[in-house]
């Protein structure tokens, strides 16, 4: 009753039934209570969701599985100390991770969102060094910018230890399965050695086994004998592979003395049911004919001249004298011996009598019979004798042949394998290599590497969606755009970066697109952050940061450990001028992951309007030393440094700045306002002549060219750029700052360098 009501479990789970399956193993718990029982309904509640129905369920086991399944339980619950516990008992310093790899990589997520990230770093190490196709780890070391090379990870002596765990796993499957093979249907049959599967050499190793406990006289051939005396031998049934699937060619069948004993089959009542079992054996292809000519040429002569030829001639003639053949008239067994024929039934029963072995050109002729001649009459005894004799040397050689069938078959497996695992980690390896480069934020390098993948790989959802990524890192918009809209095409129902994909909506302000997209994303799944991420970019662009603010914490609710979430929310904060919340924002997001750099730049940001300018540039520098490529957070690092008065260094980051993206405007007119502040008025004219050609319509760069005239004493000029900058449209606090500045234009040093 345990074992079917555990199937039945099982089978729900599979077929995706779980409260079919939450019902049954409650049944079973109840009638069987044990810890294996309790593990099987804990997962049940894990697959349902009902992480808290487990909590309680494995709460104080033992077992290293319940451990397991309690620390996944305590993880979803964010009870991260109870399942640092389980994995680690601290009354046991010594006791193993539960589940190898899955144990180390949950081991190392606890202590990565618990602060400590050398420990975390660690544990995703040695999950990758237990099983090197976890992608999941290497994507959190990457995320934790701990991987130098992804040739470290998923190089030759990975496809080794893959190797060596399959042939482990597929060994202690098949021990374990036993002879659940002997029972393959004959579609499982194989058409050459090189492709025999793991389940065909085990049927074949079954099969010797079953051989060798057979009993002396074993008969491999079913024989109907009718009341006028005639005998069908049209149905050969043996282990061996079927005949009728080769070309003229006999194989070289298990055991070659397939031949019938009458007189034994009749008086021994335990052959009969070998004789039964032996016509129930599927027949199996498993060789071309190429192949057949050299093996079985090889088989054949190192088993030498061979008793049972004879043996077996002598049942022919036994059971074929004074009887015509069956069927139209030619004898099914003349495909077992190379498609003999003759012109009349008794000379092929006469030739296929005939066995014939050759060796380095020499032929020995293990028995002949003239036409005509009768068969000598062997008693029973003698007939026992020869039949136990000629069975044990078939079995002898039919071992040898079963060996070096499995040994080639072994070889052929194994080089598949090993081929198929280094096409994979050749696959692995320049994924790995480009998502490196992108969490690096080295992105022109991880588009280059994406490059690299086929057609195939390339052209899927998540390969997609990092390369619309890394040029939205680029700051390159347009094409961001186009590659997440490709992402989207062909994958619809992906959230994977689709928050991303809303803020590149909202720079290029795509408030129709944008809120399509949301539209999209909530139907697909309510319950994703993703979703309500987009929906709340999308209120944000119409300036409702109010209600942009909730649908960011809606997605915070759904997912704590969503860092983008926080910064969105922080970012809304700002906005309404709430920098207490905004700060609180941006440290949860840090401690979700301390490598994202937007809350190092919100943090930033907030301080330098704060005019806490020390603070500022130190979380500037921390976002800077994260990515160090980004344009736009070396131009408010100098700002920063500019505030500071450390206006050389300023200038030398701003330069930095321009080289890394000449589209941005903005590190142009930070160097020129620091050349105001060093009195370097000409350069500062200079750069903003350029400007004024790529940005013609900022407000901003006007009214600095007004001061600048001011300065030097042009009351004119310095009234014409400050009417500009009034005709741009300006926001209400430069208006105001400007129109002072026209009131004072002949007092010195009026205008407040804010402009």
């Amino acid at each position: 009753m345990e074992t079917l009501m555990v199937d039945r479990v099982q089978s729900s789970l599979r077929l995706l039934m779980y409260s079919n399956a939450i019902f049954l193993c409650e049944r079973l718990c109840a009638e069987f209570p044990s810890e294996l029982n309790l593990q099987l309904l804990a997962t049940c509640y894990l697959l349902n969701n009902q992480a808290y129905c487990a909590y309680q369920i494995l709460k104080g086991t033992k077992m290293p599985q319940s451990r397991y399944l309690f620390a996944i339980t305590c993880f979803r619950m964010n009870l991260l100390h109870e399942a640092e516990a389980a994995l680690c008992p601290v009354n046991e310093p010594n006791a193993e991770v539960p589940n190898g790899a899955a144990g180390h990589y949950l081991l190392g997520l606890i202590y990565r969102f618990t602060g400590r990230r050398a420990y975390a770093i660690d544990h995703f190490m040695q999950a990758l060094a237990i099983d090197p196709l976890l992608w999941a780890a290497y994507a959190e070391l990457c995320a934790l910018g701990a991987v130098e090379e992804s040739n470290e990870y998923f190089s030759d002596v990975s496809a080794q230890r893959i190797q060596q765990q399959h042939l482990s796993d597929s060994s202690s499957h098949n021990s374990s399965t036993g002879s659940e093979y002997c029972s393959l249907p004959p579609t499982a049959a194989v058409n050459s050695v090189d492709s025999i599967p793991r389940q065909s050499k085990q049927f074949l190793a079954n099969s010797t086994r079953e051989i060798s406990t057979l009993q002396q006289g074993v008969v491999f051939a079913k024989v109907q004998t009718t009341n006028s005396g005639t005998s069908n031998l049209s149905q050969y049934n043996t282990p061996s592979p079927a005949a009728t699937q080769l070309s003229g060619v006999a194989p070289p069948p298990l055991c070659r003395n397939a031949q019938v004993f009458l007189n034994a089959a009749s008086s021994d009542g335990s052959m009969k049911s070998n004789l039964n079992l032996a016509v129930q054996a599927p027949r199996r292809k498993f060789m071309d004919e190429g192949k057949l000519r050299k093996v079985s040429g090889r088989l054949f002569s190192d088993s030498g001249p061979r008793r049972s030829t004879r043996l077996s001639a002598e049942a022919s003639i036994i059971a074929n004298s004074n009887a015509p053949v069956g069927g139209n008239g030619s004898n099914h067994s003349a495909k077992f011996l190379g498609g003999l024929s003759s012109s009349s039934p008794t000379k092929a029963n006469i030739a296929s009598s005939r066995s014939l072995t050759f060796k380095k050109g020499q032929s020995w002729i293990a028995e002949s019979f003239e036409e005509g001649r009768r068969p000598e009459i062997f008693d029973d005894s003698r007939t026992e004798n020869m039949a136990t004799t000629s069975s044990s040397i078939s079995i002898s050689a039919d071992g040898r042949c079963l060996e070096q069938v499995k040994a080639t078959g072994d070889l052929a497996h194994d080089s598949r394998l090993m081929s198929g695992t280094r096409e994979l980690l050749g696959l692995l390896r320049i994924l790995g290599e480009g998502y490196r480069l992108s969490c690096l934020y080295r992105c022109q390098e991880a588009l280059e590497v994406y490059l690299k993948l086929s057609q195939k790989q390339f052209n899927t959802g998540w390969v997609l969606s990092q390369v619309g990524r890394a040029h939205f890192e680029l700051v390159d918009y347009f094409e961001a755009d186009h590659f997440f809209e490709l992402a989207r095409r062909v994958s619809p129902c992906t959230l994977e970066g689709m928050d991303t994909y809303s803020t590149v909506l909202y720079h290029l302000k795509e408030e129709m697109k944008l809120s399509y997209l949301a539209q999209e994303l909530i139907s697909v799944d309510r319950l994703s952050p993703q979703a309500w991420c987009v929906l709340g970019n999308c209120y944000s662009l119409q300036k409702d940061h109010e209600t942009a603010l909730k649908n960011f914490q809606r997605a915070v609710h759904l997912d704590p450990r969503f860092a983008y979430a926080h910064t969105l929310c922080g970012h809304e904060y700002v906005a309404l001028e709430d920098f207490e919340n905004g700060i609180k924002c941006y440290q949860s997001a840090l401690q979700a992951d301390d490598r994202h750099y937007n809350s190092w730049y919100g943090l930033g940001v907030v301080y330098l309007r704060q005019e806490k300018f020390e603070f500022a540039e130190h979380h500037l520098r921390r976002a800077y030393n994260i990515n160090p490529r980004s344009s736009v957070l070396m131009c408010y690092l100098g700002m920063g440094l500019h505030s500071l008065k450390r206006n050389h260094e300023a200038l030398e980051i701003m330069e930095q700045a321009i080289s890394a993206d000449k589209q941005n405007p903005l590190p142009v007119y930070q160097k020129a306002n620091i050349l105001v502040s060093l009195k370097r008025y000409d350069e500062a004219l200079k750069e903003l002549d350029q400007l004024s050609e790529s940005a013609p319509h900022e407000s901003s760069i006007y009214a600095l060219m007004g001061k600048i005239y001011k300065r030097l004493e042009m009351h004119e000029k310095a009234m014409f750029y400050f009417g500009l900058a009034l005709d741009l449209k300006p926001p209400a606090a430069d208006v105001a700052t400007i129109k002072a500045a026209m009131e004072k234009l002949y007092l010195p040093d009026e205008m407040d360098d804010n402009l």
